[in-house]
């Protein structure tokens, strides 16, 4: 065989290299500007439901203003959301915000006139509609990152993270808090 077939098979071997490297880098760029994506849609939702929250409150105060402790804890849920500056910090304020909205809107059940409210109505039922688009949007940030996460462990996509230094993403998973019913005592 003539040296010159040897450098062609060679660099043929050294292009197939870089090319699957470039592609699979590239990939990895996608799927993690795709949980970016994913969780700035998620960040727009918590803002908007922040943002309903005072008013929310200041029409139970009104109607049951003796339930200081859930209104307070609602409020107090509300500022850890708004003011968490990391992912996780964001998800675990945000299930008990989650947490303290549930015990808040069980106690519409023992105001009568709070339930016959225009305005609560219309908060409510705008905050129920934010909180289904929150649960929507969670769930496609947690399969973006699923896709992300298995590109960075599956073989041979991971030589090339860890090459890059590629770190995983963390999951929007409900804290063990989300998973309890709302405890209301009167």
């Amino acid at each position: 065989m003539e040296s010159w077939m040897i450098f062609l098979i060679i660099g043929i071997i050294i292009l197939f290299i870089l090319m699957f490297i470039m592609t699979t880098y590239n990939g990895l760029i996608k799927l993690k500007n795709m949980v970016k994506d994913q969780w700035a849609q998620i960040e727009v939702l918590l803002k908007r439901r922040a943002d309903l929250i005072p008013n929310l409150v200041e029409t139970v105060k009104g109607y049951a203003s003796h339930e200081k402790e859930t209104l307070d804890a609602v409020i107090s849920a509300r500022n850890k959301a708004v003011n968490a500056t990391t992912t996780h910090d964001e998800i675990q304020a945000n299930g008990e915000l989650s947490q303290a909205l549930g015990r808040l809107f069980a106690l519409t059940e023992a105001y009568p006139d709070l339930k016959a409210n225009n305005n609560f109505m219309q908060l409510q039922s705008s905050l129920k509609e934010t909180e289904d688009k929150i649960a929507y949007a969670r769930q496609f940030y947690n399969d973006a990152v699923l896709g992300y996460k298995n590109k960075l462990e599956m073989f041979p996509s991971n030589i090339v993270a860890s090459m890059f230094n590629f770190k995983p993403e963390e999951f929007f998973e409900a804290n063990e808090a989300d998973k309890e019913l709302p405890q209301v005592k009167f």
